[in-house]
């Protein structure tokens, strides 16, 4: 690809992770593709290049899924080293007796060989991937691994700097509208005292510095960032050690036009910095209230 951005191929036996893995990828940013056709490969990259996706890269699981089309994975990989198309492959395995477990566990037949032995079908599976074995760069055994520390391993491999950023993001609404349904925090302000009653700020939004000013001016609204901002600052690493890519909170007044976009853009501003990215909505900041009724 012109912009270098990294291609990975992620293959390895059924039961090995590579579901958890294609997600992680996702978290960072690439653009997956679960059970691709290798044929498709090649014209995969095309796309990508032409329509100048902002992704970090792509990252797309072949296997023996695939059955008969697996057999043209190869060729392809060949059109990709013609083409000066840089790859690596990922191979996830496991020991026979934990993808037996597994599969016991989950209920689920083999699915490249549903009618044979389980530990048969592994074995079959294990020779036709052989040859992706030995071209891989990097072969995990995911025998020991829960399901979220291979996330954090592929964050660690693959993420570099950015990937290891946990993305914060502050949402300001208004209760009367409804609580946002991604929240994973909501805060309630509405005990603040609020601008809507002092007449030239009635009509401002809490991005004007003179609403700023009229709410951070009263010792309740410091006391209770300062709570907040500690809250939120705890949670962060606690949340990167579970393998989370992002957090949400929500801080709520009545009509989600003053007091909560003025504590949301505080807290963006001093939450920024190495290892989070901070991103800002204001729900219900454009809205203004009908009737006269309160903001």
């Amino acid at each position: 690809m012109d912009d270098k951005r990294p291609l990975v191929l992620i293959t390895g036996l059924s039961g090995a992770g590579k579901t958890t893995a294609i997600r992680a990828f996702e978290d960072l940013e690439y653009f997956c593709v679960d059970n691709l056709p290798p044929r498709l490969l090649p014209g995969l990259v095309e796309l990508i290049e032409e329509a100048h996706l902002p992704v970090a890269g792509v990252a797309a699981v072949i296997d023996a899924r695939g059955r008969a089309l697996f057999d043209e994975v190869l060729p392809a990989l060949s059109r990709l080293e013609a083409r000066h198309q840089p790859y690596e492959i990922l191979f996830l395995e496991a020991a026979d007796q934990v993808l037996v477990q597994r599969f016991q566990e989950a209920r689920r037949p083999h699915p490249l060989f549903p009618g044979r032995r389980l530990l048969e079908a592994i074995q079959e599976e294990r020779r036709r991937l052989e040859p992706l074995k030995g071209r891989a760069r990097l072969i995990l055994d995911t025998s020991e691994m829960k399901p979220r520390g291979l996330m954090q391993e592929i964050h660690r491999l693959y993420g570099g700097q950015e990937g290891e950023k946990l993305r914060l993001i502050l949402i300001s609404f208004g209760f009367k509208r409804g609580i946002p349904p991604d929240a994973d925090m909501v805060l309630d302000a509405r005990f603040l005292p609020n601008p809507y009653y002092v007449e030239e700020l009635r009509d401002l939004p809490g991005t004007d510095g003179r609403v700023e000013e009229y709410v951070w001016s009263w010792p309740e609204t410091r006391k209770f960032f300062g709570k907040v901002k500690d809250l939120v600052q705890f949670l962060l690493p606690l949340m990167r050690s579970e393998g989370r890519s992002q957090l949400v909170v929500a801080v709520g007044c009545t009509g989600g036009f003053h007091r909560s976009v003025v504590l949301v853009e505080r807290l963006a501003r001093e939450l920024r910095g190495p290892g989070v990215e901070v991103r800002v909505a204001h729900r219900d900041c454009g809205d203004r209230a009908p009737d006269g009724g309160q903001p």
